[in-house]
This record gives C-alpha cells, sequence and structure tokens, in this order.
C-alpha cells in the first residue's frame, strides 16, 4: 500500500464516529434519490411498453350512428396529421345479467372480427378471440369477472342473447370492455337505438393535449355537427395509470433534496474539523515529503471513502424500496417486474460522490496552503478569542456557573455551532413535515371513507359477474323495508341511504359509479374542495378525477347511459374523493326514478339523537333488522389505504435516518469540540467541578443552537409542506381543500420545537459522558 494509501487509512479509522455520520448521510440521500429518480422514470414505462408493442390508439372517438354513416367515417382516415386509424366499429352500451339472478353494470361492447394490428392491438391474455355469433371476449379491465366458459346474458334485449365468454384480453387505452364479432351487434342493439361508431386514430403529434386536440378537430372537420359524442385520450389513460407511483416522487425529491443538503454540510463540517484539529499532522505528512496535492487527495479521500459505502448502501436501500411500489403497475400491464434503470444508479452514484468530492476539496484546499513551519508550530492548541462579550455577559447573569459556560461556546467557534444547528434544523423540518402529512393524508382518509355516521346497514355485496351453473343469488333485503325499520327506531337522528349503481358516459370506456342518495347527505363526511352540495334532483356533485377525465367544470352538464334512460345531471360542486380513480357522480335519488327503479345497493347511515349509546341503539336495531336480511354495526362503512401505509412508512424511515443523520452530526461537533478543550475541562475539574456539572456544561453548550434550530425548522416544514402535498395530491387527480392542508395548530407546533433541543441533547450525550469520566491529571498533560 502505498503511503498516501496508508494516510486515509488511518485517517478513517481514527475518526470512526466522524466516518459512521458521513456514510449514514450519504446512504439516506442515495437511497432517496434513487428511489424518487426510478419511481419517476419507470412509472410511466409498464404503460409505455405497453403502448408501443400494441400499437396505441392516440385517440378513440364514439359517434351516433344516427348522425353519420360508416363511409363518412372511414373517409376521416385520411384527414390531416392521421398516421394510423382502425375502425368503424360497431358500438353498443349494453348491461348484462348474470344468469337473471339480478342486474349486473353496464358494459361497452365493440364488434371487431380480429384484434388488430396496426391501431390498439388488443392483447389477448387467455382463451381465443370470438369467431362466430354467440361469442364475447371479456376485457380484464370490465366490472365483469372474465371467466372462460360462463355465459352473459342480455337479458333485456330482444331474443336475450346469451353469449359465452371464449377470451380474456385487454386494450392498453381501453377502448372497449368487451368484443364480440361484428355480425352479433345488431342483437346487442337496443330497439330504437342506432347505436353508435368506434373510430381509433394514430396521430403524428400526440405528445401533448393540444396536439390531440388538433387532431381531433382534423378528423372531425368533415363530419356533420353533433356526430361525435365522446372521446378519450391516451394521455388521459396513461396519466392515470402513472398515478399509482407519481404520488411518491414530490415527498421523495424533498427528502432526497434534504438528505443531499446534509450530506454536504456533513462532509464539509468533518472534513473542515479535520483540517482544523489535525494541523500539525498536516506539517508532519508536509515535512516527510507530502506535495499539497497529496494531503489535499488525503482528506477528500478521507471523506469519499465512507461517502462510497453510503453510497453502495443506498442503492440497496433504494431498489428493495422500489420493488413492492412498482410491482402492481407492472401486473397490470402483463410486463417484467422493472428493475431500476441503470443510468439513475450511475446518476445518482456520479452526482452524491462528485457532491463528496468537490465538498471535501473545498473544505481540505487550506490543508494544502498551510506552511509545513506554520503547521508544525501550531500543533493542538486552538486559539481562543472569539466569543468572550458573549462570556462576559454571561459571568453577569444569575445562572450556575456550568450553564454559563455552555452557553456561551456556540459564540466560541460559530461555523461549528452554525454547521451542528442546520443539520438539527434539517431533522426538525422532516419531523415537521411528516407530521404533517400523515395529519393530511388522514384527513383523506377520512373523506374517501364518508365514515361520519354513528351507525350503518352495509349495502348488500354488489353482482361482480356471471356464477356457476348450481349457484344461487343471495336474498337481498329489502330497503324500503329497512328504511322503516331504522326510521322508526328509538334514538334514530339524522338518516340517509346511499344506493349504487354503475353507469357509462360518452367517450371514456368503463363504468362510473352513481351514488343516489336519499335524504340530506351533505353532513355523512363529504369534503367539498368548490361549488356546493346538490339539493335537488338533476344536480351532481363529481370528485376532481371526474372533471379531468371527463374535460368537464363545475356547472357543466353530463350524461349518464347504460341505464333504462339517458340520465342528464349539472355539476354543481367538487367533492374530495380519491376512490374509483375519482369515477363517481354523487346525486340525488330522485333522478334515477325512471332510469333505474330497482335500486338494490343501498346502505343506510345513520346519526343517532345526542344522549343515544351507539351499541344499545345498533343492538336494538338489528333485533328488527335480522329478519329482513341486514345487520346494522356501529361506526361508519371504514376505508383503508395501502398507500397511505406505504407513504408514511417511508416517510417515517426517511425522517428516521435524517434525524439520525442531524444527531450524529451534533454527536461530531460536540466530540470535537470536547477534544479541543480537554485541557479546559481539566483546569475546571480541578478548580472543583463534578462530573454532574460537566454533562451539564457539555449539554447547555448545544442548547442554545438546539432551540433556535427548532424554532426556525417548524415553520420551514410546514412550508415544505404546504409545497409537497398539493403535488402529490395533483399527481393522483386531487385537489387538496384548506381543510385537508391546515393539520397545524399554534400549540401542537410547540412540541417539535422541542424536538431541536431534544436531538442536539442526545448528539450531545456521549461526548458529555466522555468529558465526565475523563480524568483530571490525564486531561491537564493534554496539549
Amino acid at each position: 500500500m502505498s503511503a498516501l494509501g496508508r494516510v486515509v487509512r488511518s485517517g478513517v479509522g481514527r475518526r470512526r464516529v466522524q466516518t459512521l455520520v458521513i456514510g449514514l448521510a450519504t446512504m439516506m440521500a442515495v437511497a432517496a434519490s434513487v428511489l424518487g429518480g426510478s419511481l419517476l422514470v419507470v412509472s410511466g414505462a409498464p404503460f409505455d411498453d405497453a403502448f408501443a408493442r400494441q400499437h396505441g390508439a392516440h385517440l378513440s372517438m364514439e359517434f351516433d350512428a344516427g348522425e353519420v354513416s360508416a363511409g363518412q367515417l372511414s373517409a376521416t382516415k385520411g384527414a390531416a396529421g392521421v398516421s394510423g386509424a382502425a375502425g368503424p366499429y360497431r358500438t353498443a352500451t349494453v348491461t348484462p345479467r348474470s344468469d337473471g339472478a339480478g342486474p349486473g353494470w353496464p358494459v361497452t361492447v365493440a364488434g371487431r372480427g380480429d384484434p388488430g394490428r396496426d391501431v390498439d392491438e388488443v392483447a389477448l391474455l387467455d382463451g381465443r378471440w370470438p369467431t362466430r355469433s354467440g361469442e364475447i371476449a371479456l376485457s380484464a379491465d370490465s366490472s365483469l369477472v372474465p371467466e372462460l366458459g360462463t355465459e352473459v346474458a342480455f337479458t333485456g334485449l330482444p331474443g336475450d342473447p346469451a353469449l359465452t365468454v371464449v377470451g380474456v384480453a385487454r386494450s392498453v387505452t381501453r377502448t372497449a370492455d368487451a368484443w364480440v364479432v361484428p355480425s352479433q351487434m345488431p342483437a346487442l342493439t337496443a330497439p330504437g337505438s342506432s347505436g353508435g361508431y368506434q373510430m381509433l386514430y394514430r396521430f403524428t403529434g400526440a405528445g401533448t393535449p393540444a396536439g390531440i386536440t388538433a387532431g381531433g378537430e382534423a378528423v372531425t372537420a368533415s363530419l356533420p355537427p353533433g356526430a361525435a359524442v365522446g372521446e378519450q385520450s391516451w394521455l388521459t389513460v396513461r396519466k392515470s395509470a402513472e398515478r399509482d407511483t407519481a404520488v411518491y416522487v414530490p415527498f421523495l425529491a424533498a427528502f432526497g433534496l434534504l438528505g443531499l443538503v446534509m450530506s454536504v454540510l456533513v462532509v464539509g463540517n468533518v472534513v473542515a474539523s479535520a483540517v482544523g484539529t489535525g494541523t500539525r499532522r498536516i506539517g508532519v505528512l508536509k515535512a516527510v515529503g507530502f506535495t499539497p496535492s497529496q494531503v489535499v487527495r488525503a482528506y477528500v479521500a478521507q471523506a469519499l471513502v465512507p461517502a462510497a459505502a453510503g453510497t453502495v448502501l443506498g442503492l440497496l436501500a433504494g431498489h428493495l424500496l422500489a420493488v413492492p411500489v412498482l410491482a402492481e403497475t407492472d401486473e397490470v400491464y402483463g410486463t417484467s417486474s422493472p428493475a431500476v434503470e441503470p443510468w439513475v444508479d450511475l446518476a445518482v452514484t456520479a452526482g452524491v460522490l462528485g457532491l463528496v468530492a468537490v465538498t471535501g476539496w473545498a473544505s481540505a484546499w487550506r490543508a494544502g496552503r498551510l506552511r509545513t513551519v506554520d503547521a508544525l508550530a501550531v500543533g493542538r492548541t486552538v486559539a481562543s478569542g472569539r466569543g468572550r462579550w458573549a462570556a462576559r455577559l454571561a459571568g453577569r447573569l444569575p445562572l450556575p456557573r456550568p450553564v454559563a459556560l455552555g452557553l456561551v461556546r456556540p459564540f466560541a467557534r460559530p461555523a461549528r455551532a452554525l454547521a451542528m444547528g442546520t443539520a438539527v434544523l434539517f431533522g426538525i423540518v422532516a419531523v415537521t413535515f411528516t407530521v404533517g402529512m400523515g395529519a393530511s393524508l388522514g384527513r383523506v382518509m377520512e373523506a374517501r371513507a364518508h365514515d361520519a355516521a354513528d351507525v350503518t346497514v352495509p349495502a348488500p355485496p354488489p353482482d361482480l359477474g356471471p356464477r356457476g351453473p348450481d349457484a344461487e343469488a343471495p336474498p337481498a333485503a329489502d330497503p324500503a323495508a329497512v328504511a322503516a325499520a331504522v326510521e322508526a327506531a328509538a334514538g334514530t337522528g339524522k338518516y340517509y341511504r346511499a344506493a349504487k349503481v354503475r353507469a357509462t358516459l360518452s367517450g371514456p370506456t368503463g363504468t362510473v359509479d352513481v351514488i343516489a342518495f336519499t335524504g340530506d347527505a351533505s353532513w355523512g363526511g363529504y369534503t367539498m374542495v368548490s361549488g356546493r352540495w346538490f339539493d335537488g334532483p338533476g344536480e351532481a356533485v363529481v370528485p376532481t378525477a371526474f372533471l379531468a377525465a371527463t374535460g368537464t367544470r363545475v356547472g357543466a352538464t353530463v350524461t349518464l347511459n347504460g341505464l333504462a334512460e339517458p340520465v342528464t345531471v349539472r355539476i354543481v360542486g367538487e367533492v374530495l374523493d380519491p376512490r374509483r380513480d375519482g369515477m363517481q357522480v354523487f346525486t340525488d335519488a330522485s333522478a334515477l326514478t325512471a332510469a333505474r327503479p330497482d335500486l338494490t345497493e343501498t346502505s343506510h347511515h345513520i346519526a343517532v339523537a345526542p344522549g343515544t349509546d351507539v351499541a344499545g341503539y345498533v343492538a336494538a336495531l338489528n333485533e328488527e333488522l335480522t329478519p329482513l336480511g341486514a345487520t346494522a354495526r356501529a361506526g361508519g362503512t371504514g376505508a383503508g389505504g395501502d398507500m397511505v401505509v406505504t407513504l408514511n412508512a417511508l416517510a417515517g424511515l426517511l425522517t428516521l435516518l435524517l434525524v439520525a443523520v442531524a444527531a450524529m452530526g451534533v454527536l461530531n461537533g460536540v466530540l470535537l469540540d470536547t477534544r479541543e478543550r480537554v485541557r479546559e475541562i481539566g483546569v475546571h475539574k480541578a478548580l472543583g467541578m463534578t462530573p454532574r456539572q460537566t454533562v451539564l456544561m457539555v449539554l447547555t453548550s448545544v442548547a442554545v443552537t438546539g432551540l433556535a434550530a427548532g424554532a426556525l425548522g417548524v415553520p420551514l416544514g410546514v412550508a415544505l409542506h404546504g409545497w409537497v402535498l398539493p403535488a402529490m395530491g395533483d399527481s393522483v387527480g386531487l385537489r387538496l381543500p384548506e381543510s385537508v392542508m391546515s393539520v397545524y395548530h399554534g400549540a401542537e407546533l410547540l412540541t417539535p420545537a422541542l424536538g431541536g433541543l431534544l436531538i442536539a441533547a442526545v448528539g450531545a450525550l456521549l461526548p458529555a459522558g466522555w468529558a465526565a469520566r475523563a480524568r483530571t491529571a490525564t486531561a491537564l498533560r493534554t496539549e
């Protein structure tokens, strides 16, 4: 091993605490950066891969077959900007029934003779493509359970057609819920209805919403006005596919930035301290022939060695944390589990180690410029002179002498105190942000659960599709009978019913949950973002994601299809609800009286009268409900959230790492300080300072720093929360109202503010114990 290598190894082994601090800070920064970067890059990869492989449609458009002919639609394939097109395909929105046991959910069926090739090549996942009438292929994303060999009956149509499921497929842009051969479509078109046509387009410029809009205008320019009744952009589907992972990126970016700044701070402080305390050693190295460049490289290498080890551990942690987050997205699109892109690892490694090297070089540059004679003459004695005014001021205060000596110490070493304070500051910022994020996500989950009710009678389980030939549908409770029992029960206060049906919209495929209320449900835990709650028939409120997916806004009207007759409602409010990707409509039950009179999926929500015992009320109510086939239970419907659990776990882990780095940064600074002051401590002990007073003096030396960092870190953490949470909400299509963001209150902020003092005290405890145990004679002999 070369002389330079021996110097580096000796320095790393001698400064074990500093080595551990650098490694831990670097590991945290790398883990957060790799996880955030890989999620940002890979979040859309499964969709992008499937879209490219299946030649997905940039725009799918629905047309009224009564307003436009197949020939007119075929002519649009030559419109400006169109690079490829498929169709026209006949379409129909129909409601299947599960073995005649009850109404199913509406689905969009398209008539296609084959899976396609150049535009929207439907991927066959199981079975085969329909080849004759009486066969159907179901989308893996449809509301029906895709089980080969079962029958899907359409009993509301002439002849009650029943189709056998022969295949399970998936369109990457969800152009339909099921496919049949074209000859089957007349039997699936309701009498008196002209049905619809579907056209699928690819454009030369489809990377932006403006490009999609321009393409849509080009293909409809030659068609009759009103012929197009709906459309769906691939960008909307892509954004929905990215939501599960995109939500992690903003807060990981925040933690990654905090970790990088912490790494720079720790490395600069450690190297600068090593140079400051090792001045005589630097002189010896130069005296035995080391050049200034070699001295600088030695100190930079002492920082790079633990940083490299921390980088390896950080890469491993980032990879392990990314796997479960991305697994679900991969399963949806049938791709292999994605590994973190190699260039992400290389970029993060090069960036972090480069930052460490530059920071170390800047701090070690002074060592290279020191003259050999000056370095040998300085030795370990630390020049004193700073902070004399603080010492005089503290001497006049009525404080115990150890406390006064500790309070003035930050002023004697202001740069070191600033470095320790900044480390504690970032720790408090992380704690404040994590606490606020957890509270905000909790309120989002409350809005998702709508559990303001004291008692709930859950709806019967929905009809999820075809059952086996010998299965029987479970008996469903009569909603009217349950409502009568609830209204007659003693202790019933406020009460409403909620019935769920599924409908379709013109344009986007898939179904929309329509929640129809009987009674005033505004008290049921629904958090409004804008507008107001509906107060009559023909009005509705919808989540933010619904507005984005349909291109509507508050004040617009939407038509619900797939029911006995179309239902048009006007949107009067925007509600916070992350369920079903926001594809929900909340309205009054009277709006569906004619379109869906058989509302069976009905839940009942009750607020008991003041003074009523909930447990007793539930027991009495169940005596009436049990013969009806229903059961009441205390509390709301409840709702969990795996994503929220994962977010809170990741945030907690990264916060713990930041706090640990902050505490070890304090440990490093106080350890250097006590070693520099070892002779001074010996003098104090010789004059009668007890070990307990020594510990008090050392702990007090970081008290002002910790309190100041805590006081400054809390508002910065609140500001970070105000920036990151809206970005997280936007990534999943949510606008967060003030009630979700306002989670900090004056008295509650005192705890994290005092946390700065706690972090500083924990970091200083070990050096304080070392100073207290030091023998007086040994300390006095130290120079």
